[in-house]
């Protein structure tokens, strides 16, 4: 236990190292410079999402480009491109990817770093973090997968809000770019011939920071130097001037604290609930005369979030995510469980070379982006191809991390109302050959994401909707090859999935950008 333990030090220790690093680090800087196929000059008409209009909050009048004020912001544009240094160079090759890619990345390297369960008390206890303390061991927060799906869906709404604002703006005040009012300023990356004002990625970044320090407290330098990279790279590209780039992020920060009001009540808060909530789901199963799961660790592991299907998601309502609860599996003293138990133990005893390089693709666990932040990269990585403006970005993103968070409130409702037991826990000898996640089976939280993402993906960009289709099925099945739930639980968790990402495309086809 003790060698596990600094194994589990070593890589926390080994994530704080990394976190500290002021380069700018991605595995993407092979991207290209974002230059839309679309400029999307509507988008300040489509429909926001908690915004009650894109002007409800006021943005000032530009500086008159005849001021003098407007005339020295021109001056610094010339001060910085006099001089570009490597590392300015590096900060405008990255960020010019696009500011709503690069934040979402932030994102997930965030979520894996947090992705770490906390070991136990000397007690044989488990302490939970606290975001009173963020940085006080165990670190606030535990990013685990409903975790990161609330966190990716409030900052990819927060963008898409704070941008069909930016856009309502840029279109009432129509203030030129920099280079257009001085040509002797270069226009160092691709920019779009629409308008300056308020800068779009300033008002990306402002939210995207705002969200970000809520979820991760104790990451607020580290953000704040994102931030302040992501700004005067705009200035530095002479697409915009300091004034242009301070409105944005004002707006953006304007529109996230909405956003941030609503997910101080959205009851996340009080997901981890009480050793009363966690006896009574017990003794809720044996009254219904079921096995009621157990946590498989030693000491035994408090439930993971057990009241996290009472949180407040953004495309179902409380009433509609009970209403929608699936029938319920197979009982555990049943013929058809037997029989379904037997498939696990088969896939547990005879793994293929094929089936578990399937297992450990879709494995996602500790130290990693989860389910819902490997579905962003598949997806940010087919969005790069098809030249979407920041706004249609931002769009896409949101439906895309709705859908994926209001799966893990409605997985998470049905997995704490069955309160299913694992395969491992009903057969000694059904091994698992992946992590086993410490809540109970049914539905399958992989299978449930993977068919909102797919279904959704398949939407927005359906000349590779088969290619979805086919991954979320292999991300489903990756949990019974791995021994880790019955077919029972993919098969639902996928019908789930996939009715919650046909909510999202309702949402899509009335929004205004279609």
């Amino acid at each position: 236990m003790k060698s596990f333990k600094n194994i589990f030090i070593a890589a926390i220790l080994s994530l704080i190292i990394y976190s500290c690093s002021k380069e700018v680090v991605s595995d993407h800087l092979k991207y290209q410079a974002l230059n839309p196929s679309k400029i999307d000059s509507g988008a300040g008409n489509w429909k926001t999402i908690l915004l009650t209009k894109p002007d409800e909050f006021a943005v000032a009048t530009p500086l008159a480009i005849s001021s003098a004020d407007y005339k020295l912001e021109l001056l610094e544009i010339k001060s910085w491109q006099e001089d570009i240094s490597k590392h300015e160079q590096a900060i405008m090759d990255y960020w010019s990817a696009g500011v709503v890619l690069r934040w979402n990345e932030i994102m997930r390297e965030l979520v894996a770093k947090y992705n770490l369960p906390p070991y136990q008390n000397s007690d044989g206890t488990y302490p939970i973090p606290n975001a009173g303390n963020p940085l006080a061991y165990p670190f606030f927060p535990f990013a685990n997968p409903p975790y990161a799906a609330r966190a990716y869906a409030y900052l990819s709404t927060a963008q898409y809000d704070a941008l069909v604002a930016a856009y309502h703006y840029k279109a009432l005040y129509k203030r030129p770019r920099p280079s257009v009012n001085d040509p002797s300023i270069k226009l160092l990356i691709p920019a779009t011939k629409d308008f300056a004002y308020p800068c779009e990625e300033a008002v990306a970044a402002g939210a995207s920071a705002a969200i970000l320090t809520l979820m991760f407290p104790g990451e607020q330098d580290f953000i704040q130097e994102k931030l302040t990279e992501c700004k005067n790279y705009r200035i530095i590209a002479g697409a915009n001037t300091r004034s242009e780039v301070e409105a944005g992020e004002d707006l953006g920060k304007t529109v996230a604290s909405k956003f941030i009001g609503r997910a101080r009540t959205d009851r996340a808060g009080k997901a981890v609930g009480t050793p009363t909530d966690w006896a009574n789901l017990v003794a809720s199963a044996v009254n219904r005369g079921e096995t009621p799961w157990i946590s498989q660790e030693s000491p035994a592991r408090p439930p993971m979030l057990p009241l996290f299907g009472k949180t407040m998601g953004f495309l179902l309502d409380t009433t509609e995510v009970v209403q929608g609860r699936p029938a319920p599996p197979p009982s555990t003293n049943s013929d058809a469980f037997k029989k379904e138990l037997e498939e696990v133990l088969f896939y547990s005893q005879n793994p293929t070379r094929e089936r578990m390089k399937i297992v450990h693709f879709w494995s996602d666990g500790v130290a990693t982006y989860t389910p819902p932040g490997h579905w962003n990269a598949i997806a940010c990585d087919d969005f790069v191809s098809l030249n979407f403006s920041e706004v249609r970005w931002a769009r896409n993103l949101a439906l895309l991390n709705m859908s994926m968070f209001d799966a893990a409130i409605c997985c998470w409702d049905a997995k704490y109302f069955y309160f299913n037991p694992r395969p491992s826990q009903m057969h000694p000898d059904c091994k698992t050959l992946t992590g086993l996640p410490n809540f109970p089976a049914f539905t399958s939280g992989h299978s449930t994401f993977s068919g909102a993402a797919a279904t959704i993906l398949a939407h927005i960009n359906p000349n590779q909707a088969s290619e979805y289709e086919n991954m979320a099925k292999e991300a489903s099945i990756s949990r019974l090859y791995g021994a880790l739930h019955y077919r029972s639980d993919i098969e639902v968790g996928m019908t789930m999935g996939n009715a919650i990402g046909q909510k999202a495309i309702d949402r899509a086809r009335i929004d205004g950008a279609e």
